[in-house]
């Protein structure tokens, strides 16, 4: 990365290679990388389809056909604020552009997003063993909400749950 501000750019559709690659490096890194399922063409409909649900942006590198940093999100809802917010569900910075200020950028044009939107909140999770994560998130002013715990249905408990569902009325 060059000195200076980090630029910061919405998500084109021909970065959607070089994001599921991003995602495949996180997942490692994350220690499930056999944990991804998603493709190219399931990333593109998620963010450039007919009504897309997801959004990212990005940083590109010096140099040829990369990027180095990727903000992957969604738009949130606080029943409590009665406004939306911005869950930030994958940040990733590559190793070789870390500690270049990739991450700061991302999340600091997220938080613009945010307040240029009227949005009260940005959240994300964050493992409990990853000190580096933790400590960076601190120095920007995050607070850890130690007091929740992530849950998650997926899998076979997942649709033995929906299977027992009475049908949707109108």
């Amino acid at each position: 990365m060059s000195a200076g501000p980090v630029p910061v750019r919405p998500a084109r559709p021909d970065d959607v290679p070089h994001l599921v690659g991003m995602v495949r490096e996180l997942a490692a890194y994350e220690r499930e990388p056999e944990a991804v399922v998603n493709d190219a063409g399931a990333m593109t409909d998620a963010l450039f389809g007919a009504s897309p649900a997801v959004f990212a942006h990005v940083v590109d590198g010096d140099g040829p056909g990369g990027l180095v940093g990727m903000a992957v999100w969604f738009v949130s809802y606080s029943t409590w604020t009665g406004r939306h917010g911005i869950w930030l569900e994958d940040l990733y910075v590559r190793p070789d552009a870390r500690r270049a200020g990739v991450a700061r950028a991302l999340l600091a044009t997220l938080a613009a997003v945010a307040t240029d939107r009227g949005y009260t909140r940005l959240d994300w999770s964050v493992l409990d063993w990853n000190e580096t994560a933790h400590a960076f998130y601190r120095s920007i002013g995050a607070v850890a909400l130690d007091e929740w715990t992530t849950h998650r249905l997926d899998g076979p408990a997942l649709a033995a749950l929906a299977a027992s569902a009475a049908p949707l009325r109108s």
